[in-house]
């Protein structure tokens, strides 16, 4: 798996300073996509070593991690979140943006923090549009998700 680049992010996870690290080799293919150079193989290696370099850039201003994308991968995208919950002395939330609609089959969920799902339809907008397919989630204590899609939306 691999990252294209990254960025410090406080709009993709509501109430997290997050290091939102852009996955490429993307294989969904959504047309009218605003990153299509993520469907590319392109990139640095994303494992341990290269987040938590990263991580060190930051310090403790990083309150969470987003992985925008890894659908080709999900189950490495959950290694790196377990990780981030057990591998470090101070643990950081995880976050996963994912194009699919649903989670893969037997997907461990306890790793995350939150998880947004969908494709991204042109003709339906982004989380901020009330039209959106795509939904946020809170990961509950016993998994269950919580919708918070709604927050995206100024009223």
């Amino acid at each position: 798996m691999k990252y294209a680049d990254f960025d410090i992010v406080f709009q993709e996870v509501p109430g997290e300073v997050s290091l939102a690290l852009n996955i490429s080799h993307c294989p969904n293919n959504c047309p009218g996509c605003h990153s299509a150079y993520l469907m590319e193989d392109v990139g640095y290696e994303l494992n341990e070593q290269s987040l938590e370099q990263l991580l060190d850039r930051y310090g403790s201003g990083i309150t969470c991690v987003c992985f925008m994308g890894g659908d080709r991968t999900p189950f490495e995208v959950a290694r790196l979140a377990e990780y981030l919950h057990t591998g470090r002395s101070h643990p950081l939330k995880a976050a996963w943006y994912s194009g699919k609609s649903q989670l893969p089959e037997g997907f461990p969920l306890e790793w995350f923090n939150y998880i947004k799902l969908g494709p991204y339809i042109e003709e339906k907008g982004p989380l901020n549009k009330p039209t959106t397919n795509q939904r946020f989630y809170r990961v509950e204590k016993d998994l269950s998700l919580t919708d918070m899609t709604e927050v995206f939306q100024k009223k």
